[in-house]
Protein backbone atom coordinates (compact mmCIF):
# COMPACT_ATOMS: atom_id res chain seq x y z
CA UNK A 1 0.00 0.00 0.00
CA UNK A 2 1.56 3.13 -1.12
CA UNK A 3 1.83 5.54 1.70
CA UNK A 4 -0.08 8.77 -0.29
CA UNK A 5 -3.44 6.76 -0.46
CA UNK A 6 -3.47 6.03 2.89
CA UNK A 7 -7.07 8.06 4.74
CA UNK A 8 -5.79 8.97 8.17
CA UNK A 9 -8.27 9.62 11.27
CA UNK A 10 -7.71 11.03 14.31
CA UNK A 11 -8.86 12.78 17.12
CA UNK A 12 -8.94 16.02 14.75
CA UNK A 13 -12.17 15.44 12.94
CA UNK A 14 -11.07 12.85 10.48
CA UNK A 15 -9.28 14.78 7.67
CA UNK A 16 -8.77 13.07 4.40
CA UNK A 17 -5.46 12.85 2.55
CA UNK A 18 -7.50 11.64 -0.71
CA UNK A 19 -9.39 15.01 -0.90
CA UNK A 20 -12.55 13.80 0.66
CA UNK A 21 -14.67 16.31 2.70
CA UNK A 22 -13.15 16.67 6.50
CA UNK A 23 -11.40 19.32 8.13
CA UNK A 24 -8.03 18.72 7.95
CA UNK A 25 -7.67 16.68 11.38
CA UNK A 26 -5.07 13.69 11.32
CA UNK A 27 -3.38 10.86 13.07
CA UNK A 28 -0.73 12.56 14.72
CA UNK A 29 1.09 9.79 16.09
CA UNK A 30 1.55 8.81 12.63
CA UNK A 31 2.37 12.02 11.61
CA UNK A 32 5.34 11.57 13.20
CA UNK A 33 6.35 7.61 12.57
CA UNK A 34 8.58 7.22 10.11
CA UNK A 35 5.90 6.44 7.42
CA UNK A 36 4.19 9.37 8.25
CA UNK A 37 7.46 11.72 6.77
CA UNK A 38 6.52 10.69 3.58
CA UNK A 39 2.72 11.61 3.49
CA UNK A 40 2.20 15.54 2.98
CA UNK A 41 -0.42 17.14 4.96
CA UNK A 42 -2.50 19.21 2.88
CA UNK A 43 -3.25 22.53 3.74
CA UNK A 44 -6.40 23.46 5.43
CA UNK A 45 -7.25 26.18 3.36
CA UNK A 46 -6.40 24.86 0.36
CA UNK A 47 -8.80 21.44 0.60
CA UNK A 48 -11.50 23.65 2.31
CA UNK A 49 -11.30 26.07 -0.92
CA UNK A 50 -12.44 22.82 -3.40
CA UNK A 51 -15.19 21.22 -1.05
CA UNK A 52 -18.33 22.20 -2.49
CA UNK A 53 -20.82 24.08 -0.65
CA UNK A 54 -23.88 22.91 1.61
CA UNK A 55 -27.16 22.04 -0.20
CA UNK A 56 -29.84 24.03 1.35
CA UNK A 57 -31.44 20.35 1.53
CA UNK A 58 -28.81 19.72 4.09
CA UNK A 59 -29.25 22.87 5.79
CA UNK A 60 -31.05 22.92 9.08
CA UNK A 61 -31.39 26.71 8.87
CA UNK A 62 -33.53 26.00 5.28
CA UNK A 63 -35.36 23.86 6.12
CA UNK A 64 -37.36 25.24 9.02
CA UNK A 65 -37.66 28.81 6.86
CA UNK A 66 -39.99 26.04 4.45
CA UNK A 67 -41.33 24.03 7.06
CA UNK A 68 -42.35 27.45 9.07
CA UNK A 69 -44.32 28.96 5.68
CA UNK A 70 -45.84 25.87 4.90
CA UNK A 71 -46.87 25.60 9.21
CA UNK A 72 -48.06 28.81 8.69
CA UNK A 73 -50.44 28.31 5.90
CA UNK A 74 -51.61 24.76 7.08
CA UNK A 75 -52.69 26.33 9.94
CA UNK A 76 -54.58 29.35 8.85
CA UNK A 77 -56.12 27.99 5.59
CA UNK A 78 -59.05 26.08 7.87
CA UNK A 79 -60.15 29.80 9.37
CA UNK A 80 -58.99 31.82 6.01
CA UNK A 81 -59.69 29.52 3.42
CA UNK A 82 -62.32 32.17 1.41
CA UNK A 83 -59.35 34.15 0.75
CA UNK A 84 -58.70 31.73 -2.34
CA UNK A 85 -62.47 31.79 -2.72
CA UNK A 86 -62.15 35.52 -3.77
CA UNK A 87 -58.89 35.13 -5.39
CA UNK A 88 -59.96 35.65 -8.79
CA UNK A 89 -62.06 38.76 -7.37
CA UNK A 90 -59.02 40.67 -5.76
CA UNK A 91 -56.57 39.79 -8.98
CA UNK A 92 -59.03 40.61 -11.89
CA UNK A 93 -62.32 42.77 -10.63
CA UNK A 94 -62.27 46.21 -9.97
CA UNK A 95 -66.05 46.41 -9.20
CA UNK A 96 -66.24 48.98 -6.43
CA UNK A 97 -67.98 46.87 -3.78
CA UNK A 98 -70.96 48.39 -1.47
CA UNK A 99 -71.15 45.09 1.15
CA UNK A 100 -68.31 45.82 3.97
CA UNK A 101 -68.42 41.90 4.75
CA UNK A 102 -66.58 41.94 1.67
CA UNK A 103 -63.67 42.66 2.96
CA UNK A 104 -60.85 40.86 4.30
CA UNK A 105 -61.56 39.17 7.59
CA UNK A 106 -58.87 38.65 10.51
CA UNK A 107 -58.50 34.55 9.34
CA UNK A 108 -58.25 35.99 5.73
CA UNK A 109 -55.93 38.72 6.41
CA UNK A 110 -53.40 35.72 8.29
CA UNK A 111 -53.64 33.13 5.33
CA UNK A 112 -52.74 36.44 3.22
CA UNK A 113 -50.00 36.64 5.17
CA UNK A 114 -48.67 33.20 5.00
CA UNK A 115 -48.99 33.05 1.74
CA UNK A 116 -46.91 36.65 1.25
CA UNK A 117 -44.03 35.27 3.63
CA UNK A 118 -44.09 32.14 1.46
CA UNK A 119 -43.61 33.61 -1.61
CA UNK A 120 -40.34 35.49 -0.10
CA UNK A 121 -39.33 32.11 1.05
CA UNK A 122 -39.30 30.68 -2.29
CA UNK A 123 -37.80 33.96 -3.90
CA UNK A 124 -35.08 33.70 -0.83
CA UNK A 125 -34.41 29.99 -1.90
CA UNK A 126 -34.36 31.07 -5.91
CA UNK A 127 -32.12 34.34 -5.44
CA UNK A 128 -29.56 31.85 -3.27
CA UNK A 129 -29.70 28.60 -6.03
CA UNK A 130 -29.05 31.40 -9.01
CA UNK A 131 -26.63 33.50 -7.09
CA UNK A 132 -24.49 30.65 -6.62
CA UNK A 133 -24.81 29.28 -10.35
CA UNK A 134 -24.39 32.48 -11.59
CA UNK A 135 -21.96 34.30 -9.36
CA UNK A 136 -20.52 31.51 -7.03
CA UNK A 137 -17.42 33.69 -5.94
CA UNK A 138 -20.16 35.99 -3.90
CA UNK A 139 -21.73 33.22 -1.90
CA UNK A 140 -18.75 30.88 -1.07
CA UNK A 141 -17.75 31.00 2.32
CA UNK A 142 -21.05 32.06 3.88
CA UNK A 143 -23.59 30.11 5.45
CA UNK A 144 -26.13 28.70 3.43
CA UNK A 145 -28.91 29.42 6.03
CA UNK A 146 -27.48 32.71 6.41
CA UNK A 147 -27.51 33.84 3.16
CA UNK A 148 -31.25 32.12 2.18
CA UNK A 149 -32.76 34.01 5.41
CA UNK A 150 -31.19 37.39 4.34
CA UNK A 151 -32.20 36.49 0.76
CA UNK A 152 -35.91 35.66 2.14
CA UNK A 153 -35.79 39.04 4.36
CA UNK A 154 -34.71 41.16 1.53
CA UNK A 155 -37.69 39.99 -0.86
CA UNK A 156 -39.94 40.95 2.10
CA UNK A 157 -38.25 44.14 2.40
CA UNK A 158 -38.97 44.91 -1.37
CA UNK A 159 -42.62 43.56 -0.98
CA UNK A 160 -43.01 45.94 1.40
CA UNK A 161 -41.49 49.11 -0.04
CA UNK A 162 -43.54 48.35 -3.12
CA UNK A 163 -47.03 47.99 -0.58
CA UNK A 164 -46.19 51.54 0.57
CA UNK A 165 -45.81 52.40 -2.42
CA UNK A 166 -48.82 51.30 -4.18
CA UNK A 167 -50.57 52.60 -0.58
CA UNK A 168 -48.99 56.50 -1.40
CA UNK A 169 -50.14 55.80 -5.62
CA UNK A 170 -53.82 55.21 -4.37
CA UNK A 171 -53.85 57.62 -1.24
CA UNK A 172 -52.19 60.95 -3.67
CA UNK A 173 -53.87 59.85 -7.59
CA UNK A 174 -57.18 57.99 -6.73
CA UNK A 175 -60.31 60.20 -5.12
CA UNK A 176 -62.40 57.48 -5.12
CA UNK A 177 -60.33 55.30 -1.92
CA UNK A 178 -62.14 52.31 -2.40
CA UNK A 179 -60.03 52.06 -5.58
CA UNK A 180 -56.97 52.76 -3.70
CA UNK A 181 -57.95 49.31 -1.71
CA UNK A 182 -58.66 47.26 -4.77
CA UNK A 183 -55.23 48.33 -5.63
CA UNK A 184 -53.94 46.87 -2.81
CA UNK A 185 -55.90 43.98 -2.97
CA UNK A 186 -54.67 43.22 -6.56
CA UNK A 187 -51.03 43.53 -5.47
CA UNK A 188 -51.14 41.41 -2.64
CA UNK A 189 -53.38 38.83 -4.41
CA UNK A 190 -50.71 38.67 -7.06
CA UNK A 191 -48.06 38.48 -4.52
CA UNK A 192 -49.90 35.53 -2.79
CA UNK A 193 -50.20 33.22 -6.66
CA UNK A 194 -46.72 34.51 -7.40
CA UNK A 195 -45.42 32.31 -4.03
CA UNK A 196 -47.73 29.45 -4.70
CA UNK A 197 -46.50 29.10 -8.36
CA UNK A 198 -42.94 29.23 -7.92
CA UNK A 199 -43.04 26.53 -5.61
CA UNK A 200 -42.63 23.87 -8.14
CA UNK A 201 -39.78 25.82 -9.19
CA UNK A 202 -38.27 26.06 -6.30
CA UNK A 203 -38.22 22.44 -5.35
CA UNK A 204 -37.01 21.64 -8.82
CA UNK A 205 -33.85 23.68 -9.10
CA UNK A 206 -33.14 22.68 -5.43
CA UNK A 207 -33.61 18.29 -6.45
CA UNK A 208 -32.08 18.72 -9.42
CA UNK A 209 -29.58 21.51 -9.80
CA UNK A 210 -28.76 21.10 -13.78
CA UNK A 211 -32.30 22.56 -14.06
CA UNK A 212 -31.50 25.41 -12.57
CA UNK A 213 -31.28 27.49 -15.89
CA UNK A 214 -34.04 26.44 -17.93
CA UNK A 215 -36.36 26.76 -14.38
CA UNK A 216 -34.90 30.34 -13.95
CA UNK A 217 -36.70 30.78 -17.25
CA UNK A 218 -39.92 29.43 -15.87
CA UNK A 219 -39.31 31.15 -13.03
CA UNK A 220 -38.84 35.04 -14.55
CA UNK A 221 -42.09 34.34 -16.77
CA UNK A 222 -44.03 33.31 -13.85
CA UNK A 223 -43.22 36.29 -12.35
CA UNK A 224 -43.99 38.44 -15.53
CA UNK A 225 -47.61 37.08 -15.79
CA UNK A 226 -48.18 37.91 -12.07
CA UNK A 227 -46.89 41.27 -12.77
CA UNK A 228 -49.07 41.68 -16.49
CA UNK A 229 -52.28 40.75 -14.46
CA UNK A 230 -51.87 43.14 -11.32
CA UNK A 231 -50.72 45.84 -14.06
CA UNK A 232 -54.05 45.46 -16.19
CA UNK A 233 -55.87 46.04 -12.81
CA UNK A 234 -53.94 49.35 -11.99
CA UNK A 235 -54.64 50.32 -15.58
CA UNK A 236 -58.66 49.56 -15.60
CA UNK A 237 -58.45 51.62 -12.01
CA UNK A 238 -56.27 54.20 -13.08
CA UNK A 239 -57.33 55.14 -17.09
CA UNK A 240 -59.81 57.69 -17.50
CA UNK A 241 -58.42 59.56 -20.52
CA UNK A 242 -55.07 60.17 -22.33
CA UNK A 243 -53.23 61.75 -19.83
CA UNK A 244 -53.70 59.43 -17.43
CA UNK A 245 -52.24 56.60 -19.92
CA UNK A 246 -48.77 59.09 -19.57
CA UNK A 247 -49.14 58.93 -16.01
CA UNK A 248 -49.51 55.23 -16.25
CA UNK A 249 -46.55 54.89 -18.58
CA UNK A 250 -44.57 56.75 -16.11
CA UNK A 251 -45.77 54.39 -13.35
CA UNK A 252 -45.00 51.32 -14.86
CA UNK A 253 -41.12 52.83 -15.84
CA UNK A 254 -40.53 54.16 -12.33
CA UNK A 255 -42.76 51.48 -9.83
CA UNK A 256 -42.93 48.05 -12.20
CA UNK A 257 -39.22 48.04 -14.22
CA UNK A 258 -36.78 50.32 -12.24
CA UNK A 259 -36.87 48.51 -8.80
CA UNK A 260 -36.68 44.84 -10.32
CA UNK A 261 -33.82 45.73 -11.90
CA UNK A 262 -32.10 47.85 -8.88
CA UNK A 263 -33.21 44.42 -6.67
CA UNK A 264 -30.77 42.29 -8.31
CA UNK A 265 -28.22 44.30 -8.25
CA UNK A 266 -28.90 44.85 -4.44
CA UNK A 267 -28.97 41.02 -3.98
CA UNK A 268 -25.18 41.35 -5.16
CA UNK A 269 -24.61 43.82 -2.65
CA UNK A 270 -26.27 42.49 0.11
CA UNK A 271 -23.44 39.03 -0.43
CA UNK A 272 -20.50 41.53 -0.60
CA UNK A 273 -22.31 43.00 2.91
CA UNK A 274 -22.32 39.28 4.35
CA UNK A 275 -18.98 38.61 3.25
CA UNK A 276 -16.75 41.95 4.70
Amino acid sequence: MRADSLIMTGSGGGGYFDSLPGDCGYDTAFAHSSLGQYVAVPDCAAVNADVRPVSPLHDTGTIALILAVFLSIALNFKKGHKYFAHLGNYLFSVRRRQNTFDDYTVSETNLMLSLIANTCAMEGLIIFLVMGYLYPQYTIGLSVSALIWAFAGYALAFYVGQWLLYRLLGYTFLADKAYARLLVEGFNASQSVLGLLLCPVAFIMLLSPGTIVPMLWIGVIIYISCRIVFICKGFRIFFNNLVSLLYFILYLCSVEIVPVILSFTGAIFLCRVLQS
